[in-house]
């Protein structure tokens, strides 16, 4: 028996799904969850094997309800609004993912999916399948904010807008920044500090008080004299570690593989 917990903080959503599983023998639904406090407290009390989830809720998201189960691990079928290319890379990990607006073939195909998986009980496996699907999740949610964050820069009375993800480097200059991509750079009306605060530090790192890198842009540091730091990037720009950044610098690169 299929015993499945819905959660979603979409009441039409959870209906949805609710009158699909009806339909389909030896499923039980305990019940509905609209965020995530609820459905940590339902899976506590009620034991689901299984979970329909969205990713995007109130009091955090699915990957935080998932990051937080402990085996037995419930089977899970993300139902989500990702495009289709987003959570194909997923799919031969996790147990099945639902596209937003539900239909009823494609719940009743991912239901069996999740019961062959129950049969086979293997508990250990899905948790940390299910730990790989959240990591890459994760990661996809983090690469769609970044290209969301744009900066509108003008140019000979033209405005152009680049993505976060587009830039490789930013120099202080003066009272504004300049932003350098791979083809050419723009200035831009905002300081440095303020712009440090909007970048995301994964992608992002300050490493003088006059320049922030893209860190997957950063080929190499090299030791110059006085046992200084330069960074050269891939567009074979090469900036100066200022002597503030240098201890973070150097234990970053101290934590890498094979340093």
């Amino acid at each position: 028996m299929i015993r499945a917990l819905i959660v979603d903080d979409e009441p039409l959503a959870r209906r949805r799904l609710a009158r699909a599983l009806a339909r389909i023998e030896q499923v039980e639904v305990l019940g509905e969850a609209g965020n995530i406090r609820e459905a940590a407290r339902a899976i506590d009390e009620q034991a689901p094997n299984l979970l329909l989830l969205d990713i995007q809720m109130p009091n955090g998201s699915g990957f935080d309800l998932l990051a937080g189960l402990a085996s037995p691990v419930p089977a899970v079928i993300f139902v989500t609004a990702f495009d289709r290319y987003a959570v194909s890379a997923f799919d031969a990990r996790a147990i099945d993912y639902v596209l937003k607006p539900v239909e009823f073939e494609r719940i009743a195909a991912a239901v069996e999916r999740a019961r062959e998986a129950l049969r086979a009980q293997q508990h250990e496996q899905r948790l940390e399948e299910l730990q790989e699907v959240v990591a890459a999740l994760r990661a996809e949610l983090a690469r769609r904010d970044e290209q969301a964050l744009t900066f509108w820069v003008n140019s000979r009375g033209e405005s152009h807008r680049v993505a976060a993800s587009d830039i490789v480097w930013i120099e202080a200059e003066r009272d504004y920044a300049r932003i350098h991509t791979a083809t050419r750079s723009w200035l831009y009306h905002e300081s440095l500090s303020s712009l440090e605060a909007r970048l995301d530090p994964k992608s992002f790192v300050r490493v003088h008080r006059s320049a922030i890198l893209r860190r997957d842009r950063v080929t190499a540091y090299v030791r110059g004299a006085f046992a200084s730091l330069t960074a050269i990037l891939d567009t074979g720009a090469q900036v100066r570690v200022g002597r503030t950044y240098e201890r973070a610098i150097r234990s970053e690169i101290r934590e890498q593989p094979g340093s």
